[in-house]
C-alpha cells in the first residue's frame, strides 16, 4: 500500500506537504495540490479509515449546500436526501448547512458569500450555468474550498465532480417514449424552465437530437421558458394550446409540470395529448392517474442530495477524489401502471 513518504518523494515535495493536501490542512499551491492527488490516486492511496473519522470529529466540518426553491416539489425530495445524510454526518462531528433560492444568478452568489461567512469547508451546489457562478466556483477552488454540482451541471468551472442526471440521455429517452406512445403526425410543443440551467439545455437538446431521424412526422412546434415557476407554467402552456391547436403532444423538460397539467387539463385536453415529465411526486402521480400526463421519467431525487455530502466528506477528511467525475443517477421510467 503506498505511503505519504512514497507520494512526497514522486512530487518532490515534503511528507508535510502531502499531508496538509491529502487532510485538506492549510494552503498549498493549487497546480502542487493536483499533482499530489494524482499521484496518490495513481498509486490507490487509501487512509486509516479509523483514523479518519477520529481526525473528522476533531475538525469540525461545515459543509453548505444550495438548493433551488421548494416550490418545484422535486427539490423537496433532493432536501430529504439531504437530511438524512446530514443525520449521518452529525455523528463526525459535521453540521450541514442548507440555502434554498429562486432561479436567480445574484440570489446564488449571495447564497454562496453567506455560506462563507459561515466558514464551510466544502459546498454542494445546484449551479446556474452562468459565467459569475463560474468565476465563483473557481476562485472557491483556488481557496481549497471544494465544490461538488449537483442536479445540474456547469461547463468549465472547477468543481469536484458532478452527482445527477445524465440530461442528454434521459431528453433522448423522452423522445424515445413519445415516439412510442405517437402515431401520425405529431406536433410537439416543449415547456422548459430557463436556457441558463444546463440541464433544461441539455434535456431539449437530447430530445430533438433523438427526434431528427423522425422529422417528417414528428414536428416541434414551439418552446416556452416557465423558469419553474407554476403560475408562469400555467399561463404559457394554456398560450401555446390556444395558439397552436395542432399541438397532440407536450414535453416538460424543466419543473412547472403542475401548472402546465393544471393547463390541460381546464382546457379539456387530459388524454388527447401526450404529455412527458420528469420527476414523481405526488402532482405528476395525480397527473398520470387523471390521464393529463403519459409518463414521467425519475431521476433518483434522494440521492441526489445525499451523494454529494459523501464526496465532500471523503475528500475533506482524506484527499479522496471522488472515482468519477460524473455520478449518474438511473434514468427510471414512470407509468401509471408502475407509479
Amino acid at each position: 500500500m503506498a505511503t505519504i513518504k512514497e507520494i512526497a518523494a514522486l512530487a518532490g515535495v515534503s511528507r508535510g506537504t502531502v499531508d496538509r493536501v491529502l487532510n485538506n490542512r492549510g494552503s498549498v499551491n493549487p497546480a502542487t495540490a493536483d499533482k499530489i492527488r494524482e499521484i496518490a490516486k495513481a498509486l490507490d492511496y487509501k487512509p486509516n479509515k479509523a483514523g479518519l473519522a477520529l481526525a473528522a470529529q476533531k475538525k469540525k466540518l461545515k459543509l453548505g449546500v444550495i438548493l433551488f426553491s421548494t416550490d418545484n416539489p422535486f427539490f423537496a425530495d433532493v432536501l430529504t436526501g439531504v437530511n438524512e445524510k446530514a443525520e449521518d454526518l452529525a455523528g463526525y462531528n459535521c453540521t450541514v448547512l442548507v440555502k434554498q433560492i429562486p432561479i436567480n444568478v445574484d440570489a446564488q452568489l449571495r447564497a454562496i458569500e453567506e455560506l462563507l461567512r459561515e466558514e464551510v469547508n466544502g459546498i454542494a451546489l445546484a449551479p446556474q450555468n452562468d459565467e459569475r457562478i463560474r468565476v465563483r466556483i473557481n476562485e472557491l477552488y483556488a481557496q481549497g474550498i471544494p465544490v461538488v454540482t449537483l442536479n445540474t451541471d456547469i461547463e468549465n468551472a472547477r468543481r469536484l465532480a458532478y452527482v445527477g442526471s445524465n440530461y442528454t440521455r434521459s431528453g433522448a429517452t423522452a423522445a424515445g417514449l413519445m415516439r412510442l406512445m405517437t402515431h401520425g403526425t405529431v406536433h410537439i410543443g416543449i415547456i422548459t424552465g430557463s436556457p441558463d440551467i444546463l440541464c433544461h439545455t441539455e434535456r431539449i437538446a437530447g430530445f430533438t437530437d433523438t427526434l431528427r431521424p423522425d422529422r417528417e412526422r414528428m414536428h416541434i412546434v414551439s418552446v416556452v421558458e416557465t423558469q419553474d415557476d407554476e403560475i408562469e407554467s400555467y399561463e404559457q402552456t394554456s398560450r401555446l394550446l390556444k395558439a397552436h391547436p395542432e399541438i397532440n403532444a407536450l414535453f416538460f423538460a424543466a419543473g412547472g409540470v403542475y401548472g402546465g397539467c393544471r393547463a390541460i387539463a381546464s382546457l379539456g385536453l387530459s388524454g388527447k395529448l401526450c404529455a412527458i415529465a420528469f420527476d414523481k411526486a405526488d402532482t405528476t402521480e395525480h397527473f398520470l392517474q387523471q390521464g393529463t400526463l403519459s409518463a414521467v421519467i425519475c431521476q433518483q431525487p434522494r440521492i441526489q442530495g445525499a451523494r454529494p455530502l459523501d464526496l465532500l466528506f471523503a475528500y475533506l477528511t482524506s484527499g479522496e477524489l471522488p472515482e468519477k467525475e460524473y455520478n449518474y443517477t438511473a434514468v427510471d421510467i414512470r407509468i401509471l401502471e408502475n407509479i
